[in-house]
């Protein structure tokens, strides 16, 4: 054969298929050209360029620096009066390497002025049916009026400070530039009328008890608090409109909360001045709960609170609490309240696990509440860094869920009999690990909550779900049929209704929690499952996990960005995870991944009549070819008639004198296959997995194979695969655990399969 008709030969059994598939491309995009948008492209263009603040690795840089603020505060609550008033004084240090002309302040409860325009944020119209509560709280009541009132702001001198307020944001001009590393002490005096919370579902606020007449208040957002000013944004003085959260500095604060003298109080930090407000008995227990490591002391018990119902002191108790390296500040106040802890070891010292709340939590907080607590700070610590702050607090606040640093508010009251169903108590232990999470994401890893939610929210509730598998297997679930803690958010398939929903009603994970429809599956739900994919199906345990725990440790006590965190899962873990950031954060796409087909195929010496054509459009025929095989697949008219006749390498003298001539010279003999299939997969959704498949043969055997998600890297609708086997395949499955999160299963089946009607089913369920 000569150089010419050879070089012929490798492009037409070669080179060919391919050519035929790059030409399907070019046709689809007509004659002209296109950038890069293979779904493994790299993130280089969507992430900010590392520099000496942020590595390419996703770890703080030589240069990276954070400010620092400290506060010292006297607060006052008038219970009689529902206000609060405070003085605070400020240190900033200005660590940047920038000099700063003016600060800019935090307003939160600026929110609840009557004519805030977060209030007239979005659009409404007339409800077809509402709840006469919410209907009277719309249209009869006149709006609640609260926000901040500043009396002044002044220099450690005492001389007024220029001041401009813009809605939630306060700029205070300084009255010459701070310098790189010098420090500027001012104080602000305010005040602000404190809002019922159970009326307009605000973070902090009161609740009120008609019955005996009193207010338990959980407080936060109470203070004028620096913005940040970090070498990613200048200065984070975007709005508060109310679903964006927080972005703060890191600080050490003195407080001291003056209160009725019958209220017993929890806050951030730690209580200086114990033998000062509590009984004798009280400070007796208090102590004995440090070193109880088996159950939790009550230091006030149900029927002590219940007495201090009855009475209304005119006194006041001065509460003092000290905290170092905290982000904010938060505290809760009633008479209410019933008050125990116990100890936890964790890295070699005591932290409490605290919880307060009034009779009407009972008997469901006493029983769960504090295990609760123990068991996310245990599970957490486990996956991230051990807590490192003293105490960690769950208060109990109706249709609460909100967190801040060592204390957080929960949502889960009985029926006044005291009894409760399965679901109230499966979502307050649920909300509790949840907001007591959050010291983790973001009281300690601090991301900018105002821009990107998800970075708190959807790490957070990634953890919640193991922390609440690990609740589980500790304390026994006791519901007929269900083996392991119902988890709400999580498991792959908790997510597919929403990622299968109307487009017009859907954003990527990477926006701003202000511009999302729904917040709830965009920002917890979704993240978190793909986090448990990542974990569980993509990298593995022991990948995943070192390189989250890395990124925790990195980052702990400090500002990191979404670049930040996916750097530091690629460069702790070898694995390049850029397709599934680009497809999972920044897109809407879903996955839809099903069986497009299954051939069976002979091997022959003698071609098929379209290869015969094929080589004659080559000027070949079969004598120009060396040793080679031929495939006929089921559709061809030759297989229908010469397959029946023997196994499907029967039909080639070439291949049986390989296998002989091998054999003989390796001594060992050569498996023969006796079938041979060509499997098509296609993939109708957005999002590239991995194909997990179970392959079912007649002997009743099931073989599982994955084929890594870089199958799709060429092809991005279609993939076939070739499966040899002695045994006759059957069926075919993909995704049979529902690990990836497909949103139709009515494709993942061969024979076809009434999973159409139980996808169905599941999807109704949800919604239900």
């Amino acid at each position: 054969m000569d150089i010419i008709k050879l070089k012929f030969l490798f492009v037409s059994v070669l080179i060919l298929p391919l050519s035929i598939n790059a030409q399907v491309s070019v046709d689809s995009l007509s004659t002209r050209g296109h950038t890069n948008n293979n779904r493994f492209k790299q993130l280089k263009d969507e992430l900010a360029t590392p520099n000496g603040f942020r590595t390419a690795s996703g770890a703080p840089g030589r240069d990276y620096y954070q400010q620092k603020v400290d506060y010292i505060m006297d607060i006052e609550l008038d219970d009689e009066n529902q206000k609060i008033f405070g003085k605070e004084e400020i240190t900033y240090t200005n660590n940047s390497p920038d000099e700063l002309a003016y600060l800019w302040i935090q307003l939160d409860q600026n929110i609840r002025k009557k004519d805030a325009p977060a209030l007239e944020k979005n659009g409404e119209g007339a409800e077809p049916i509402l709840r006469v509560e919410t209907f009277v709280n719309t249209y009869f009541k006149e709006p609640f009026d609260g926000g901040f009132n500043i009396d002044w702001v002044k220099d450690s001198n005492g001389i007024p400070l220029r001041h401009t307020i813009n809605m939630t944001m306060m700029r205070v001009d300084l009255p010459q530039p701070l310098k790189s590393g010098d420090q500027f002490k001012f104080s602000i005096k305010w005040w602000y009328k404190v809002n019922n919370h159970i009326e307009n579902r605000a973070r902090s606020g009161y609740e009120y008890f008609p019955k005996d007449d009193n207010r338990a208040y959980v407080i936060a957002q109470f203070f004028p608090r620096l913005a940040v000013y970090n070498d990613v944004e200048g200065w984070q003085n975007h709005q508060f409109w109310g679903n964006g959260e927080f972005a703060l500095n890191f600080g050490d604060y003195t407080v001291r909360l003056t209160v009725p003298a019958d209220h017993i109080v929890e806050a951030t930090g730690q209580l200086q001045n114990p033998k000062e407000v509590l009984s004798r008995q009280e400070y007796k227990r208090y102590r004995e709960a440090q070193t109880s490591f088996d159950k939790p002391v009550i230091i006030v018990t149900q029927e002590e609170a219940e007495e201090r119902e009855k009475t209304f002191s005119k006194n006041k108790k001065t509460w003092e609490f000290k905290a170092k390296n905290v982000r904010d500040f938060g505290f809760a106040s009633s008479r209410k309240f019933i008050w125990e802890m116990m100890a936890v070891k964790l890295g070699g010292k005591n932290v409490m696990a605290v919880s307060l709340y009034p009779k009407e939590g009972n008997p469901l907080w006493e029983e769960y509440s504090t295990k609760a607590v123990v068991q996310t700070l245990k599970t957490y610590s486990h996956h991230t860094f051990d807590y490192p702050y003293p105490k960690a607090v769950s208060v109990h606040a109706k249709n609460q869920g909100m967190e801040y640093p060592m204390i957080c508010w929960n949502y889960g009251r009985p029926d006044e009999d005291g009894s409760y169903p399965d679901s109230v108590k499966f979502g307050m232990i649920s909300v509790i690990i949840h907001e007591i999470g959050h010291n983790f994401f973001p009281m300690i890893v601090n991301s900018d909550e105002r821009q990107w939610g998800w970075m708190d929210e959807g790490l957070d509730t990634f953890m919640q779900y193991l922390a609440e598998q690990e609740f589980g297997k500790t304390h026994p679930i006791s519901i007929e049929g269900l083996e392991k803690y119902p988890s709400r958010r999580g498991e792959p398939k908790a997510i597919v209704n929403y990622m299968s929903g109307d487009q017009s009603f859907l954003a990527p994970i990477m926006s701003n929690p202000e511009n999302v429809y729904q917040l709830g599956p965009n920002a917890y739900g979704k993240p978190a499952t793909a986090l448990n994919i990542l974990r569980e199906t993509v990298m593995g345990h022991d990948l995943f996990d070192h390189a989250f725990k890395t990124y925790s440790q990195r980052w702990m006590f400090k500002h990191p960005t979404p670049a930040d965190f996916f750097r530091t899962m690629e460069d702790a873990s070898a694995v390049d995870l850029d397709w599934f950031w680009r497809g999972w954060f920044y897109t809407t796409d879903f996955v839809d991944i099903g069986v497009k087909g299954i051939k069976q195929f002979f091997v022959s010496d003698e071609p098929s009549n379209e290869v015969i054509e094929m080589l004659k459009n080559y000027g070949m025929t079969r004598a120009d070819l060396p040793p080679v095989v031929f495939t006929m697949v089921e559709d061809n008219e030759e297989f229908k008639s010469e397959y029946k006749q023997g196994s499907p390498v029967d039909h080639s003298q070439e291949l049986k004198s390989y296998m002989d001539q091998n054999s003989s010279a390796t001594n060992s003999p050569i498996k023969i296959p006796k079938y041979f299939y060509e499997i098509s997969f296609e993939k109708p959704g957005g999002l590239v997995m991995p194909i997990i498949v179970d392959y079912t043969y007649s002997n009743g055997s099931t073989e599982r194979v994955e084929y890594p998600v870089q199958v799709w890297r060429k092809n991005d609708d279609e993939v076939k695969k070739v499966v040899a086997s002695d045994k006759e395949i059957v069926g075919i499955k993909i995704d049979p655990d529902q690990v990836t999160a497909d949103v139709d299963l009515s494709n993942n089946s061969w024979p076809k399969t009434e999973e159409l009607s139980e996808f169905n089913q599941f999807k109704a369920n949800l919604k239900n």
